[in-house]
């Protein structure tokens, strides 16, 4: 019997500090990640910066991934889509993959419509041993047991389930839609590295053709969560646990001592995590670029967001972030993170 591989699966809307809460867990001695193991939405890949700092089709670590592939006979590039269900799958397989996560009705139609497109079937294969190629190499690379994927989204979720060689837990993080959403608005600004010369994956290009008005950022934030919950009621309670990016950042030993007892992991404290920090070869969000190993909640959407912005928040995504746990009265002045106090309701 070939061992499975132990992953944990960050589900979240983008931006709601799944890469801060990877590269933590990734600090674990046991754990692993090089964020979105999806490995797409990484643009011009020869101006792309992995997490350790070099571009990264010049880092060693990539490069010698790259090579446990092709040994393996598995074509493997940064950006070129071999781990994404999507990307390879042909026209008509990503139309059907175009629509997020659904109810079991709807899910059950997709995997009928998908099982008569020619070619998904070879494709999901590749895709799934692609998949476990790119995750038991890295862990034999970094010498750790266990991998943290931190891309997000539910439909991928959904095959990596079906993989029979991952053993996965889910961790469903949310964040307060009004936050998110200000990074949708502006994502050069306030969802990517602090130093502006790092921004735009790496090279400080802007992020002007990704901005959305409040109208669709709020929804793509609720369709986030709707498709979350729609996964989330399949799994197991052993499956899934929760987490708030709030409370993440005001009790950061807590949150993860509360995660490293889910994953199966020893207890560590954040101090301990961080005294020796490992190189980190993560793509995702900007922040890995320069993140120093603090963690301080970032409520910039109490100041940046104006009334009417807020208005059309609560139109759209108000109950929905209220069912989250968020107050929709709570938009006042910006608060001191360190006098945060975190709020103990779960999902």
């Amino acid at each position: 019997m070939i061992e499975r591989i132990p992953l944990v699966y960050l589900l979240a809307a983008s931006h709601s500090g799944s890469t801060l809460l990877a590269m933590l867990l990734g600090s674990h001695p046991e754990i692993c990640t090089v964020g979105e193991l999806k490995l797409t939405s990484l643009g011009d890949v020869r101006r792309y910066r992995c997490g350790c700092g070099e571009m990264v089709d010049a880092c060693p670590f990539w490069s010698a991934v790259g090579k446990r592939l092709a040994a393996q006979g598995i074509p493997f590039g940064l950006g070129d889509g071999s781990t994404d269900y999507a990307t390879r799958a042909g026209a008509m397989a990503q139309r059907l993959l175009s629509p997020l996560h659904r109810s079991v009705p709807l899910e059950l139609l997709r995997d009928a419509a998908l099982t008569l497109t020619p070619g998904w079937r070879a494709h999901l294969a590749r895709t799934q041993a692609a998949n476990a190629a790119l995750a038991s190499s890295v862990l034999e690379l970094t010498g750790r047991r266990v991998i943290v994927d931190s891309s997000k989204i539910g439909i991928r979720l959904k095959f990596l389930l079906r993989n029979p060689r991952f053993d996965v837990k889910v961790v469903r993080l949310t964040r307060d839609g009004r936050a998110v959403s200000l990074t949708y608005m502006d994502p050069y600004g306030f969802a990517d590295a602090k130093r502006p010369d790092l921004r735009g994956g790496g090279d400080g290009r802007d992020r002007d053709a990704e901005r959305l008005p409040m109208e669709h950022a709020a929804r793509e934030w609720r369709r986030a969560n709707e498709e979350a919950d729609a996964i989330c009621r399949r799994l197991d309670a052993g499956q899934l646990i929760t987490a708030r990016y709030e409370d993440l950042c005001a009790s950061p030993d807590a949150t993860l001592g509360r995660l490293f007892e889910f994953i199966g992991v020893r207890p560590l404290d954040r101090r301990d995590l961080l005294a020796a920090p490992a190189q980190r070869h993560v793509v995702g969000n900007g922040m890995r670029l320069d993140w120093d190993g603090s963690v301080t909640l970032d409520d910039r959407w109490r100041r940046a967001l104006d009334a009417s912005s807020l208005a059309t928040f609560e139109k759209v995504a108000g109950p929905l972030n209220r069912r989250l746990g968020y107050d929709a009265d709570d938009a006042g002045a910006a608060v001191d993170p360190r006098e945060c106090v975190a709020c103990s309701k779960e999902v």
